[in-house]
């Protein structure tokens, strides 16, 4: 999909594995989209921000070390955060075990162009 063009390029099962972990769509609609996302013990995402969507991450299992902008928070089980569009943000997972969260985009542009990598351990940024 073009970066500009508006709409949802996810689709229920699409799925990838990174340097941190991975990522499946459990769930996608016209303006928004549902992934469990795993992060292997000691890995972290890239610090992003998007222009096209908000993102609510709810962790399942595991800890999370999220940083919002400029802070830091740190989540367990059943505890939730919330992304508007333009924050710059990562998560990281600090524990042991691994990190799944579910994470839900809503926005008029769902695709995996709208990241803006600003810091990342993997060299894509």
């Amino acid at each position: 999909m073009d970066s500009s063009a508006k709409g949802n390029a996810y689709t229920v099962g699409d799925a990838d594995t990174r340097p941190w972990g991975s990522w499946r769509v459990i769930d996608a609609g016209e303006t928004f989209a549902v992934k469990r996302i795993s992060v292997d013990p000691g890995q972290r995402l890239s610090l992003q921000l998007h222009h096209g969507r908000d993102e609510h991450w709810t962790v399942v299992a595991g800890r999370a070390l999220v940083q919002l902008d400029d802070e830091q928070v740190e989540l367990g089980a059943n505890q939730s955060v919330h992304i508007p569009v333009g924050v710059k943000h990562r998560v990281e997972n600090p524990g042991p075990d691994p990190l799944v969260l579910i994470e839900v985009q809503v926005g008029e542009h769902l695709d995996e162009n709208d990241i803006v990598r600003f810091d990342d351990n993997y060299g894509r940024a």
